[in-house]
């Protein structure tokens, strides 16, 4: 693109541009003449895909704003009426992020000037009340305006087709088609007024839902601190944990109220470092039996528990920890039905599957694969998404996950008996699954994909002195997953270890997944067994950075 292109397609941009405060941020580009800047705005549009869209707030093709979120509305609203959906319910969620609350009105303007009918949620909620609304009042779509525990800079657009799951292949394409398709602005109606702003009738149903992933008389005693990490959470947590019977969660002030700075973490992610820091203070003061943390849109949900052993005395469950506990929780309570988990999650789910005789699926990264699950009974993502009442939420849900825990830990306590007995028991059941996690954040993609080219052209012939005995290139699929840009090592040995690499979805990461099963005999094994899984972990991890060239 030439600089005249450049400035011509930037002056085209700023002339349609809806939003004040984008159009004199672009303004100011222009008359500065910063081609670097307006390059790497517009040298390409912001790509919509089965995660919908995300991107950093900012003018430009390339940045998430009011333009790109009208084209993606009308892309999607014409992909409902070429499917025959023409009159049919659009329901609109969003979270606390800047901008949300005017892509959601966009979104709800462009649906009934296309002939749709639109209902925007109240206020601010969880991305699992979205969820779990589409099913509820017979929607056609759903689009939820959320960039999760993304950045704060950053905002997205998550779409959602009528059976209450995230769109996969081909609809994802389809709809990108007919948001290219769109010319101008200009051409997009966009009423005033014509759609609806439910009220809390539909939060309602859902907290009446949140009682089903319960037992009757269950122990509600469990002690828990919650940190909403300046998301949305917190309301509809405590309403739910009242509505259950638990005691009242001791909230960490900080971080209850939505923030969309979020002041006092680099990044709101229960996963990075230092975000559960004030947690862990508030729970070194209160002494509760566990902490319960969502991350800003309350999909997912995080949990520590104490432990002596751990620098602070409280530790951050893994997911795959929190995944098998609640598997094992269900077991117990009767379920019957499929239990499924993405390939990035550990094994062990698929034991205890076996064990107790139900159903198991493996589907590839995403709950909008997990979600289609026939006869999906309980899905888990090791990235702390939990998904316990897919008949009700047919998503990860981080509040009804953190019931389902509460409840578990009350249950153990009154057998005088901690979460972390439970993981003890299910390893020597079943060995132990020792899993951990390679995740580079880049600001240069090119390196994700040189790492990736790298793996490719070059795989590793071994891995912490373990052979690779199978390397698969997931782009071509297997005979039980569609093709993805992924690849998964398999070692030889008795420690069944295992390795998958992925560029991230919806950040710019290139993420590793690491597995290695310990077999256990009894209990006096596993303090070795843990040793033993660590240690192999971390040669899987520094020989597969070399290998990638990281």
């Amino acid at each position: 693109m030439t600089q005249d292109d450049l400035l011509a397609r930037a002056q085209a941009w700023l002339a349609e541009d809806p939003d004040t405060e984008t159009r004199e941020e672009l303004a100011k580009l222009i008359e500065a003449g910063d081609t670097r800047e307006l390059t790497a705005r517009f040298a390409g549009t912001l790509q919509f895909g089965t995660a919908g869209l995300r991107g950093e707030l900012g003018a430009g093709p390339m940045r998430m704003n009011r333009s790109v979120v009208i084209r993606a509305a009308a892309g999607l609203a014409a992909y409902l009426k070429a499917k025959g959906q023409e009159g049919g319910l659009v329901v609109i969620g969003y979270d606390a992020r800047y901008k949300s609350a005017d892509f959601a009105r966009d979104t709800a303007a462009v649906m009934i000037g296309a002939g749709l009918r639109a209902a925007v949620l109240p206020r601010p909620l969880p991305t699992p009340v979205l969820a779990y609304a589409i099913r509820h009042l017979g929607a056609v779509a759903g689009v939820e305006v959320t960039a999760s525990h993304n950045p704060p800079r950053d905002n997205g657009y998550k779409v959602y087709l009528g059976d209450g799951s995230q769109i996969v292949p081909p609809a994802d394409a389809e709809i990108a088609a007919e948001i290219d398709a769109v010319r101008s602005l200009a051409d997009v109606p966009r009423p005033e007024a014509g759609w609806e702003t439910l009220g809390d009738e539909v939060l309602e149903a859902y907290l009446a839902r949140t009682d089903a992933v319960l037992t009757p008389g269950s122990p509600r005693t469990a002690r828990t601190v919650y940190t909403a990490m300046h998301g949305v959470g917190k309301d509809v947590l405590t309403a739910a944990f009242a509505r259950a019977g638990f005691p009242p969660p001791a909230l960490v002030a900080a971080q209850a109220e939505p923030d969309p700075a979020f002041p006092t973490v680099a990044f709101p992610n229960p996963e990075e470092p230092g975000a559960m820091d004030l947690a862990f203070e508030a729970a070194r003061a209160v002494d509760p039996d566990l902490i319960i943390a969502n991350d800003p849109d309350a999909d997912r949900c995080a949990v520590a528990v104490p432990d002596a052993a751990a620098e602070g005395g409280w530790r951050m469950l893994r997911g795959d920890e929190v995944g098998a506990l609640l598997a094992a929780h269900l077991v117990h309570k009767g379920a019957t039905g499929v239990f499924a988990e993405s390939i990035v999650s550990s094994s062990l789910l698929g034991r205890i599957a076996e064990a107790a005789g139900v159903g198991y699926e493996e589907t590839l990264t995403g709950f909008k694969w997990i979600a289609r699950v026939d006869g999906l009974r309980y899905g888990y993502e090791e990235a702390l998404g939990y998904c316990v009442d897919p008949e009700g939420v047919r998503d990860k849900d981080g509040i009804t996950a953190a019931l389902l825990v509460v409840e578990l830990a009350s249950v153990l306590k009154e057998q005088d008996r901690t979460l972390l007995d439970l993981l003890d028991d299910l390893a020597v059941a079943h060995g132990l699954h020792a899993t951990d996690q390679l995740s580079v954040r880049v600001e240069d993609l090119g390196i994700i994909a040189n790492a990736m080219a790298a793996l490719r052209e070059r795989p590793p012939v071994s891995l912490a002195g373990l052979t690779v005995v199978s390397a698969e290139d997931l782009t071509k699929g297997t005979e039980s997953l569609p093709p993805t840009d992924g690849l998964r090592y398999h070692l030889e040995g008795d420690y069944k270890a295992r390795v998958i690499v992925r560029p991230s979805g919806t950040e710019p990461k290139l993420k590793c997944y690491l597995e290695v099963v310990v077999p256990v005999a009894d209990a006096r094994e596993l303090v070795p067994a843990r040793a033993k899984g660590a240690e192999l972990l971390a040669a899987i991890k520094r020989d597969l950075s070399a290998a990638a060239g990281l």
